[in-house]
């Protein structure tokens, strides 16, 4: 008996805390969500700033006088002067402003050091493109690219956003679930309390209806909020949808890289590009000094959270 009584105020109490848990995972799931997508929309910022220097490249080429060109140079040229030009320089004039806001965003959420990782990565992945008439598989080099990517792939580079938005996108078929298992559970305690009702005492059963008719209608409305929980989260899931922006993230690299295949005539492999050789653009050269030092900062930052690592002997 004493079991029972328990299991009826465990029930009781998961009844009347279930709206204001719904709420909680509801404010919970609203906020990473948005996370995620302006961590997306971020990095899909730095697409769009190397699909306009590409775009600007290949409409000032005059047709019939375009000089030989690698494709990895090319390439390799148009990723480093968009790193240099979107947060180097951009860095220089926030110092100059007093305005940190953009640069705050942007090292909270590793946009820098995941646009110079990036870079590196993908130009590893071009130069050993072969050169043949036919335009290589770049989507399927960019998307793989960009997944492992340690700082696109992770909110505050720490939570994965991959398990985290797969968690968030079936919340709101878990709210309903909730709701309508509040509900039965409700409707179980209030059929349970019938069983001491005597007809002939009119008054207590009276009393006994009214507090299973307000049990019935508590419980009700756990469906009813965990309805609109489902409603609310997926109409929130819609308008800050990250998949497609990294959709429009993936087809604004892979297209810009068809341009400047289209424009190269070979991929030669420079091996021995110095930075500031007196015959290469001063721009270009500062771009890749740039983006060298963000890759060492991070990599000197990575070595150091392995050292304080604990030995697991």
């Amino acid at each position: 008996m004493q079991d029972v009584n328990t299991i009826n105020q465990l029930i009781h109490w998961f009844i009347f805390l279930l709206p204001y848990g719904m709420a909680c995972v509801f404010l919970f799931a609203a906020f990473f969500r948005f996370l995620i997508y302006f961590t997306v929309r971020r990095h899909e910022w730095f697409a769009r700033e190397f699909e306009t220097r590409v775009n600007r490249f290949v409409e000032s080429e005059t047709p019939g006088k375009a000089p030989r060109s690698s494709f990895y140079q090319l390439a390799k040229n148009m990723l480093e002067r968009t790193f240099y030009e979107s947060f180097e320089v951009r860095d220089r004039m926030n110092r100059r402003r007093r305005d940190g806001v953009m640069a705050l965003s942007d090292r909270i959420f590793l946009i820098k050091p995941g646009a110079a990782w990036l870079v590196k990565d993908l130009l590893k992945q071009l130069k050993f493109l072969k050169w043949t008439d036919d335009t290589p598989k770049l989507f399927h080099i960019t998307r793989a690219t960009l997944h492992h990517n340690p700082c696109f792939n992770r909110v505050f580079g720490i939570i994965p956003i991959p398990a985290l938005n797969d968690l968030l996108g079936i919340l709101p078929g878990l709210f309903v679930v909730a709701g309508i298992l509040g509900t039965f559970l409700g409707i179980k305690g209030g059929l349970g309390s019938l069983a001491g009702m005597n007809v002939a005492d009119l008054e207590t059963t009276k009393n006994i209806m009214d507090a299973f008719l307000h049990e019935i209608a508590y419980a009700m409305a756990s469906s009813i909020v965990g309805i609109g929980f489902s409603l609310a989260l997926h109409i929130w899931n819609v308008i800050f949808n990250p998949e497609r922006v990294y959709t429009s993230m993936v087809d604004r690299f892979e297209t810009s890289l068809d341009l400047l295949w289209y424009r190269a005539d070979n991929n030669e492999y420079p091996r021995d590009d110095k930075p500031f050789d007196e015959n290469r653009d001063p721009i270009a050269a500062l771009a890749e000094e740039a983006l060298n030092l963000e890759i060492a900062k991070n990599s000197r930052s990575r070595d150091m959270d392995n050292l304080k690592k604990p030995k697991v002997s």
